[in-house]
């Protein structure tokens, strides 16, 4: 168990009073009451040293009500666990303002070696099963780079039709694949089109990943568009308020697409208050999308 009765009807009791005081004292912002986009946590850096408990509780405090989870972090959800964990895990969650939204993992299909790739894809299978059991709706998964001596149609081809794999096995148990636009030159935008062009198959998303990448060629709209009508339910982001990328652009190209997915941050920094910076890129956040609302085409 993950910890014991009388701690967690404690831990119950604690977050129903913290959700009730901030629906209570309209935490929400009206900006962000217009907009199905909603802010969540990757447990990146900010919660990798979280277990399941301390991770529902920060991020109820910090009003960020999805997570996606990385693996071999001390919320400790694995392919490994047995199906009675994986029945607590969900319920867990269940019971609480947060929602699993998938997990995170390095599963990639550019190996040369086949011996590798039929791994990867096995292992991917492995972690849509877990999503699936636990309460999660997708699996994050890399391009991830291309190699040396590999034409880059072929490992285009290679990927793309890895994808059409596990995106045919993620849609038989009710999931999606999420491709981050990840990997030195396969992030580049283009060749994330040529890929996805290759994974036809309709349960294959991006995921948005916000590299300075994504400014190259004709610029960040151009990019952006090149994969919009393939962009999944997740986006990662980094400190919105922290270095050069044009996030508040990025944020009125989704709200001018009517997005309705999840804002994940994915945070490189290591604040020793990790709930305060949580609340303070929701501040951010909620001042973005109210600046987009007021443009909006």
């Amino acid at each position: 168990m993950f910890y014991a009765k009388q701690s967690r009807r404690i831990f119950i009791r604690d977050l129903s009073l913290l959700t009730g005081a901030f629906m209570a004292s309209g935490f929400m912002s009206p900006q962000a009451a217009k907009t199905k986009m909603k802010l969540g946590l990757v447990t990146y850096q900010w919660g990798k040293d979280w277990d399941v408990p301390t991770l529902i509780k920060n991020c109820s405090a910090a009003n960020v009500h999805g997570v996606e989870l990385r693996i071999k972090h001390a919320h400790g959800v694995e392919p490994t666990i047995s199906e009675a964990r994986r029945k607590e895990v969900k319920k867990i969650f269940s019971d609480s303002p947060i929602k699993i939204i998938g997990m995170g993992t390095n599963q990639q299909y550019d190996f040369p070696d086949q011996d590798n790739l039929k791994k990867s894809i096995e292992d991917t299978k492995a972690f849509i099963k877990l999503s699936a059991d636990i309460g999660g709706d997708g699996v994050k998964v890399k391009p991830n780079a291309f190699h040396k001596d590999v034409p880059h149609k072929k490992t285009i081809e290679q990927i793309g039709k890895s994808l059409n794999e596990v995106g045919k096995f993620a849609g038989e148990h009710g999931q999606k694949i999420r491709l981050e636009v990840h990997g030195e030159e396969t992030q580049e935008l283009p060749n994330i089109k040529a890929i996805m062009d290759v994974a036809n198959n309709p349960n294959v998303y991006v995921c948005w990943n916000c590299n300075d990448q994504d400014l190259i060629g004709g610029g960040l709209e151009h990019n952006f568009n090149l994969v919009k009508n393939r962009l999944g339910d997740t986006v990662h982001v980094r400190e919105m308020n922290i270095g050069t990328y044009p996030y508040q652009e990025l944020i009125s190209l989704f709200v001018n697409m009517d997005y309705k997915g999840w804002i994940l941050l994915e945070c490189r920094t290591d604040p020793v208050d990790k709930v305060k910076a949580m609340i303070e890129q929701r501040d951010v956040f909620s001042a973005m999308l109210k600046e987009a609302q007021a443009r909006k085409k």
